[in-house]
């Protein structure tokens, strides 16, 4: 039998696909898992136990789904908004900004059935917010409880293609501000020939030099609005169009900045057409139809192609990246380095795959986004190669993690460059990717607690930048708290790169902490009533107890306490491929009688052949009091395995205590027979 040291020196694969159980002849296999649950793989190769997640509040109303969204007025002042059934609620420094003591919340038009399908835009204290349902529009602030929302948006454009039929309009009143009557002269060349029509309320009408709001719609031929820049006319004229948002003809799905424009798409009489502003003037989409075209003139852009497009988001990198359902496309200047106007705008069809209607993100200088049937994420990348755009599936080699769909998607850029997707069962997935260090690893998380039978169920994440720190991701998740269905706001705690104070761990769920003289009793708990939660007293486990009216009483007093749901966090290697003589180990017959594991900063873990034979390691001397916390390790522990000869060769590592965890590699010895 041959003898063998092997060394796992890193994680960076994460979490591979069953369907490659039998390809140890990839680059990825020695450094993927086959499990990767509740841990977070970082560039350098180790594998983490990610932080648990503080409670904030529970949702208005827990019976309806509610959509999170970042909104960062300066590097010092980021807010979460909280997008429910027709309210918005805010969140600042981690709470809720109350005002009256009540939560802040200011109203919308957003059901809970649109909540995510919302594109947004920011810039400084204005938000541009687009829903094909509703009018665009733009949320400010001017203070911590003083926010509008308002839907009168556009002062000016875009329009359809101008009439050009023999139909004429004639307007009562011309001037800016009066109330004028428009006649169509027949209802040739009006929505498609049918005329005007009551959706037509609050649609831009341009007759020659100006325009006008309807505000009522009389009959098919007659309509009456407020001008708004003069109409230069009031005699009959052929010259007038419609403007291109209304109920009649949908809202812009899609909304970005480029090049100091703001860039609307995807209406649904549009669905493939872009719309620039005008430059550095946001709200106006005049493209001087009657003059000389000049270049900071606003553009509206229809992509040609053979198969109906519709634009599901816009990114803005180097280029404006599109993606519809049909493919992807390049937004450029008609030189390279040019900036688009009206006359040399180019717009190149990059990648035939498809996008989902999730927005998609930009990571360095690339672009990732969902494909159409939501279980590829693909990476949109300039390659000079090719001198074009390639998007390879960054799911490739871990297929399984999304196949049952993704929702929603956020990019955590610090500490550790992690994309975040929730997954439709409702399971938290992270990405690591920084492709210049060739890590892109997935890792799975699930949250404690439980959903009716099952687990608890994320529904939405987000990521809130902040200055000095790393990028905090908040969450809703869905429990089943004392019979009750419970949505709460959380969000992850930074992760402790100085794991030296014990009192300072956050490994539990829907965490609270009591910090103040020593008791038994620990109140406040009424989100987590009915709920067996996991306690750590003054730094060192505690047995766990039973949330009661809102408090449990400890077996010992205690002055640091921290109280939340427990949940698991588990490594498993792929099958070891070391140790034989002859040709590969796979398949044959070995043991694993000890192993190395090279920890970072952790306390309590178990490791063993599967998970019914885990071997706990020793980590508390005869010098730790018992009912004080142990310090964290840092090196390696040599542990005895208790592995049978098979075939397999798998190692498990596992925390399933509210401490932390951080595994750099792991050294098996084992014996293989050849025979």
């Amino acid at each position: 039998m041959a003898r063998v040291a092997v060394e796992l020196t890193n994680f960076t694969g994460g979490e591979l696909s069953p369907r490659l159980d039998g390809r140890n002849d990839i680059a990825k296999y020695n450094s993927g898992c086959k499990t990767l649950e509740n841990m977070i793989v970082y560039p350098h190769g180790s594998a983490s136990r990610r932080s648990g997640t503080q409670f904030v509040a529970e949702v208005k109303d827990s019976t309806k789904k509610t959509r999170l969204i970042s909104f960062e007025f300066s590097t010092v002042q980021t807010y979460i908004l909280e997008f429910g059934d027709q309210y918005i609620r805010f969140y600042k420094d981690n709470g809720v900004i109350l005002d009256g003591g009540s939560p802040y919340e200011i109203s919308s038009p957003y059901l809970e059935a649109e909540l995510f399908d919302i594109k947004f835009a920011q810039s400084a204290d204005t938000m541009y917010i687009c829903h094909p349902n509703h009018q665009p529009r733009k949320l400010t602030r001017t203070g911590h409880t003083n926010w509008t929302l308002v839907n009168d948006v556009i002062i000016n454009g875009p329009f359809m293609d101008h009439n050009v039929e023999t139909t004429t309009l004639t307007p009562s009143h011309k001037t800016v501000g009066a109330t004028s009557t428009v006649t169509a002269s027949s209802t040739t060349g009006i929505n498609s020939n049918q005329g005007f029509l009551s959706t037509d309320v609050g649609r831009l009408l341009h007759i020659k030099d100006g325009h006008l709001k309807i505000t009522s719609v009389t009959s098919t031929t007659v309509v009456v609005g407020t001008v708004i820049v003069d109409l230069g006319i009031t005699t009959p004229i052929t010259d007038f169009a419609l403007g291109s948002f209304s109920d009649t003809t949908g809202y812009p799905a899609c909304v970005t900045f480029f090049e100091q424009r703001l860039v609307f798409a995807g209406t649904i009489a549009q669905p493939q057409t872009l719309f620039f502003s005008r430059s550095a003037d946001y709200e106006n989409f005049d493209d001087q139809y009657h003059e000389t075209v000049a270049d900071d003139d606003a553009i509206v852009y229809t992509i040609a192609s053979n198969q109906v497009n519709a634009i599901r988001f816009l990114t803005a990198t180097r280029t404006l990246i599109i993606g519809t359902a049909g493919g992807e496309f390049a937004v450029n200047g008609a030189g390279v380095g040019e900036a688009i106007t009206p006359t040399n705008i180019l717009i190149n069809k990059q990648s035939n795959h498809g996008a989902a209607n999730v927005d998609g993100i930009a990571v360095g200088n690339a672009t990732l986004f969902l494909q159409r049937a939501k279980r590829k994420i693909r990476e949109l990348a300039y390659n000079f190669d090719v001198d074009g755009y390639v998007a390879p599936d960054l799911t490739i080699l871990a297929e399984h993690v999304t196949e049952s769909g993704i929702t929603q998607m956020a990019y955590q850029e610090e500490p550790n460059s992690i994309v975040w997707c929730v997954r439709t069962d409702g399971q938290l997935l992270g990405f690591t990717y920084q492709r210049e260090q060739q890590v892109t690893a997935w890792h799975r998380h699930i949250f404690g607690g439980s959903f009716g039978s099952g687990n608890a169920v994320v529904e939405s994440v987000e990521v809130l930048p902040t200055d000095n720190s790393e990028y905090q991701v908040w969450v809703i998740v869905k429990r089943t708290i004392d019979g009750a269905t419970k949505r709460y706001v959380e969000y992850l705690h930074n992760q402790d790169f100085d794991e030296t104070d014990d009192t300072s761990f956050n490994y539990l769920d829907s965490q609270l902490a009591y910090d103040g003289s020593a008791t038994t009793t620990i109140s406040g708990l009424d989100h987590l009533e009915g709920e067996e939660v996991s306690i750590l007293a003054d730094g060192a486990t505690h047995p766990n107890k039973t949330v009661s009216s809102g408090a449990i009483t400890l077996d010992r007093s205690s002055t640091k306490v921290k109280v939340g749901l427990p949940y698991v966090s588990l490594l498993q290697t792929m099958r070891i491929d070391a140790g034989s003589q002859n040709g590969t180990s796979q398949s044959k017959t070995k043991r694993i009688y000890e192993i190395t594991a090279r920890l970072y900063e952790s306390i309590g873990i178990e490791i063993g052949p599967d998970l019914d034979n885990m071997e706990r390691i020793p980590f508390r001397s005869s010098a730790n009091l018992m009912d004080s916390g142990v310090n964290v390790f840092t090196g390696d522990k040599d542990i005895e395995f208790r592995g049978n000869y098979e075939t397999d060769g798998f190692i498990f590592v596992r925390q399933n205590q509210p401490l932390p965890l951080t595994v750099l590699s792991l050294y098996p010895r084992l014996v293989t027979n050849d025979g």
